[in-house]
């Protein structure tokens, strides 16, 4: 079956037409001609974002020497910005979390895997823009895939077998795992585990989504007649059946690779994609700051 192509409109925008160099097949495009300051201002250029965020999953800035302010007022613009449990948040402008990396923390090494943003909620975000304030001179990439394409392309018996499949994603396994069991079971108590379907609907393309990841723990309706024949699991068994999936997101066809430059940005449809922040430079400071959007209940 195909994905669900979106048309991005011609729009000519206050600060002339943007300029759109697509950056891969799969995922991915570069937009220049735009700052992000003057969009988070105009209903035009915010209208012609999200069809393109649409249409490439992620796109990226270069060049945007704008304040938290304009960072924030942008992002709103696509929904209502959420703080993170465990990342701090600039304490003047709510919603704007700092993923600072510093070499006095070499084992802060959360972000280097496969992941969405926080599927862990019941209503993970929707997207997230997120602006290089300081990065190495060489490394600290970050990679997106397009999971819409990962489900696309799986076998058809594959997509059979995971259509009614639901799994856990928790917080507590992920953040929590490094803290004292106390701090870990209190995250827990405030942020039970969320559940969600292996397969979501992308509710503004119709798109199929393969939608686990670095926070998914198991399945939760895998052990039934269908599947299991006595008392445990069969070859292949829930266990390597879930890390098949999560393994699509490794698949370099599916994915975009970003270098970082002071005052880069990027935004990422958190639905439809994932990222890994390469985690390849030695001990110094990478400082990122973003702001996620409140999203909706995956179906």
């Amino acid at each position: 079956m195909k994905t669900a192509a979106v048309s991005a409109p011609s729009i000519v925008s206050a600060v002339g037409e943007i300029k759109v160099d697509q950056l891969t097949c799969a995922i991915g495009a570069e937009l220049s001609n735009v700052n992000l300051g003057v969009a988070s201002r105009s209903p035009e250029l915010i209208a012609e974002i999200r069809a393109l965020l649409l249409k490439h999953k992620v796109l990226f800035f270069r060049d945007q020497d704008i304040d938290r302010a304009e960072h924030v007022a942008f992002a709103r613009h696509f929904g209502e910005l959420e703080d993170h449990p465990v990342a701090g948040s600039d304490p003047d402008h709510p919603g704007l979390v700092r993923i600072y990396k510093t070499p006095d923390k070499p084992n802060d090494r959360y972000e280097n895997s496969w992941h969405a943003d926080a599927t862990w909620r019941e209503k993970p975000p929707m997207g997230c823009v997120l602006r290089c304030v300081e990065c190495p001179d060489v490394g600290g990439d970050t990679m997106w895939a397009n999971m819409a394409v990962a489900y696309e392309k799986l076998p058809d018996h594959v997509k059979a077998q995971i259509a009614g499949l639901r799994a856990r994603h928790s917080i507590e396994a992920s953040f929590g795992a490094a803290m004292p069991i106390e701090n870990r079971h209190a995250l827990k108590a405030q942020y039970p585990d969320a559940e969600h379907p292996v397969v979501r609907t992308h509710p503004e393309t119709g798109e199929k989504i393969l939608f686990v990841n670095a926070f998914t723990t198991h399945f939760t309706n895998y052990h039934t007649a269908e599947n299991i024949r006595f008392g445990q699991d069969y070859s292949p068994g829930a266990s390597q059946l879930l890390n098949y999936l999560i393994s699509q997101a490794f698949i370099p066809e599916y994915q975009v690779r970003w270098r970082w430059k002071r005052n880069s940005m990027a935004f990422w449809d958190n639905r439809s994609t994932q990222h890994y922040a390469v985690m390849d430079y030695p001990p110094c400071h990478r400082k990122m700051e973003r702001a996620g959007i409140i999203g909706d209940t995956p179906y």
